[in-house]
């Protein structure tokens, strides 16, 4: 017997699948329901030490599915949403917006709505058997829009985002935000810093340069390689939401940040430096040697940091790893898991 169900969606993806094996082995007394559309995204082979786990299923479904959510919520009554499914590449919303304006948008509205059906009375009026569930939204620091040189993106920074991707995800915050403030329901945002670490899609800056390298294939970086951003390692962000969402206040945003700050070409420079030393290529060159530079992103922000202080005061959050130590357990992940041993 199961003391909490909880939802989990996107669960095949990036972080959701770094998060998955980590939440049902600390938590063995919590049904895990594992929703993902399988995008070209989501990925089984990335859940496979859940596959035994006797607290872990999976549904393959889609979140704009009304139909659906509503049937999950019917049979197994869940204590909680924890909510990673997006669509989530910059360059993808650039060429095909729609895609994350319906997933998104539409699709978190679809969750919120049937969480609140079925949690509460109406507004204002919880139902005694969901006094404590909760809707809890992940979300990204790109909806802050873009930093100079200095500062740092605090609960507090103005929503300016730039691109449709950002824009799609500031909407779904602020969809999550007017449910708790309109009806009165628990939930809780988290707005992260670029992610990095094991299980990641190649179409992602870190796993691109990696694999790209190991095919002694040219190495773009976006103009000169001069955008920062604020790192953080997925386990770290894993342990955050489990935080926010077990002790997060209701309505309430938490930052979660790395304080990793890098530029694009430091951070290809150190892959590089690693894969050197781990698995030299085979002609003595270095893989620096590919580095290539190409056009510019479009409407490409400069800088992205979090202050994570509130997170940090409030709930005791540190992170683990510093960037030297994460990015070496990356670059050792993908050579054992993702290169057939060349």
């Amino acid at each position: 017997m199961f003391d909490k169900t909880i939802i989990v969606t996107g669960g095949a993806g990036f972080i959701g699948s770094n998060f998955v094996p980590y939440f049902c082995a600390k938590y063995p007394k919590y049904k895990v329901i594992n929703l993902d559309k399988l995008t070209y995204a989501g990925d089984l082979s990335n859940l496979q030490e859940c596959e035994n786990m006797p607290n872990y299923a999976f549904i393959h479904g889609d979140i704009c599915d009304r139909g659906l959510i509503e049937d999950l919520f019917k049979k197994y009554n869940p204590n909680g949403i924890i909510h990673f499914a997006a669509e989530s590449h910059v360059d993808n919303s650039i060429k095909n917006p729609g895609a994350f304006i319906k997933t998104n948008i539409d699709g978190t509205f679809t969750l919120l709505d049937c969480a609140f059906r079925h949690w509460m009375n109406g507004p204002g009026d919880v139902k005694p058997e969901h006094a404590s569930s909760r809707f809890h939204h992940i979300s990204t620091d790109e909806v802050y829009g873009a930093l100079g040189e200095q500062g740092y993106f605090t609960e507090k920074t103005p929503y300016a985002p730039n691109s449709p991707y950002s824009a799609s995800k500031a909407s779904s915050d602020f969809l999550v935000r007017a449910y708790h403030h309109t009806f009165g329901m628990n939930v809780t945002t988290s707005n992260c810093s670029n992610n990095y670490g094991p299980k990641q899609h190649n179409e992602k800056l870190i796993p691109l340069i990696i694999s790209r390298a190991l095919a002694e294939q040219p190495l773009p970086v976006y103009g000169s390689g001069s955008n920062v951003r604020d790192w953080l390692y997925v386990l770290d962000h894993c342990k955050a939401i489990d935080l926010i969402f077990h002790n997060g206040k209701s309505g309430e945003t938490y930052n979660i940040g790395g304080n990793n700050e890098r530029n694009n070409i430091t951070i290809v420079k150190k892959i590089c430096e690693i894969l050197d030393e781990r698995r030299p290529r085979k002609d003595g060159k270095k893989y620096a040697d590919l580095i290539t530079f190409v056009a510019d992103r479009a409407g490409h922000d400069f800088r992205y940091a979090i202050d994570a202080t509130k997170l940090q005061t409030e709930l005791g959050w540190r992170a683990n790893e510093t960037f030297d130590t994460g990015i070496v357990k990356t670059v050792d992940w993908y050579l054992k898991n993702r290169t057939n041993g060349r």
